[in-house]
């Protein structure tokens, strides 16, 4: 069948492009229905990157974190209609120590590789996890980023000591509220300290122990571990202050992209004898985990909700570039594109 792909050929420009898809074999036909813009598809359709990475890279179809209805399953696994969160990560080889979104070889979709702005998408399987039927569709599409904190909670609870008084996260943006809702879901005992930019935004993490703006932490302020949700040009800033703050053997979870090195106090981390965990992307594992708290705890969706921003629909190409200059103009949510056809 004829499949209609949605690439991004140069900064602010999408083409259509068309391809045929092969309905044999295992894999499994699946409709796109909700796509929430993230901040590495940005960085393409503004042409935020290194020239050469562009020029390497492009024409490519965005969007990483999405869902869509099953249309075609020759195993039976799915029923037409099933809604299903599609993972991005591809490993093309398994390691028995590294994790598959860690794997020099794995094809990430929208890195490198068509991502899910597509009519329809051809996919593994293994590459699918179902959603509760009932779920806010809304929510469920940015169930990969979710599932990137999720993965970094994994991570930090097999890594970090066991002294967990309190913990801070550095960030007042989507991540940082993410990763704080499913820290406190997941580490209820612990103490959480919100440290942010933007009093407004910091005012929504009403779950939180504290919450303090970077400039006016009080004196005695210390924590035992940290997260790092800044990225960008304020990630050096922020690890730095975690630094200053966290108390010796801690351990700093880092989730913030940055596109230039940054650079760090690294006396201090040898003085305090400091771990550094960086955390990326995420793998099906990660998918299943995310679901399941969706399942057992039916609060994390209602704060989530909280982060749904602009909600566009979407039947063409004019729609797309719509929903992409809309969520530039964005200071905190999830722009959700809502496919129509």
């Amino acid at each position: 069948m004829l499949n209609t792909v949605y690439r991004l050929v140069a900064p602010r420009r999408f083409e259509m492009a068309y391809q045929n898809i092969g309905l044999n074999g295992e894999d499994i036909l699946v409709r796109p229905t909700h796509l929430s813009i993230c901040n590495a598809d940005q960085r393409y359709y503004q042409g935020l990157r290194d020239e050469q990475v562009l020029h390497e890279k492009l024409p490519m179809a965005l969007i990483h974190e999405a869902i869509g209805d099953v249309v075609w399953d020759s195993s039976g696994k799915y029923k037409p209609g099933d809604c299903v969160v599609m993972i991005p990560n591809t490993p093309v080889e398994e390691d028995d120590y590294v994790a598959e979104n860690y794997l020099r070889s794995s094809r990430f979709r929208a890195s490198g590789y068509d991502g899910f702005m597509q009519e329809y998408v051809k996919i593994s399987p293994d590459r699918l996890v179902a959603l509760p039927p009932e779920m806010d569709k809304l929510v469920a599409a940015f169930t990969e980023i979710v599932s990137v904190s999720v993965h970094a909670l994994s991570r930090f609870d097999r890594t970090a000591h066991g002294r967990r008084r309190t913990v801070g996260i550095w960030g007042d943006g989507n991540l940082g509220y993410i990763t704080a809702i499913l820290f406190k879901t997941m580490f209820p005992e612990t103490g959480l300290y919100i440290f942010g930019m933007n009093r407004d935004k910091l005012s929504d993490f009403t779950f939180a122990d504290g919450i303090f703006t970077v400039g006016h932490i009080p004196k005695g302020i210390t924590i035992d571990h940290a997260f790092e949700c800044v990225g960008g040009a304020g990630s050096g800033k922020a690890i730095n202050q975690i630094i200053e703050y966290i108390e010796p053997e801690g351990t700093i979870a880092i989730l913030g992209v940055s596109e230039f090195p940054v650079a760090i106090n690294t006396r201090m981390i040898l003085e305090k004898g400091l771990r550094l965990i960086g955390s990326s992307r995420s793998g099906r594992k990660d998918f299943e985990k995310t679901v399941g708290l969706y399942r057992e705890h039916p609060e994390v969706l209602n704060y989530l909700s909280n982060i749904v921003g602009a909600v566009v629909p979407v039947h063409g190409i004019s729609d797309m570039k719509r929903a992409f200059e809309m969520d530039i103009q964005k200071s905190f949510g999830k722009t959700i594109m809502m496919w129509e056809k």
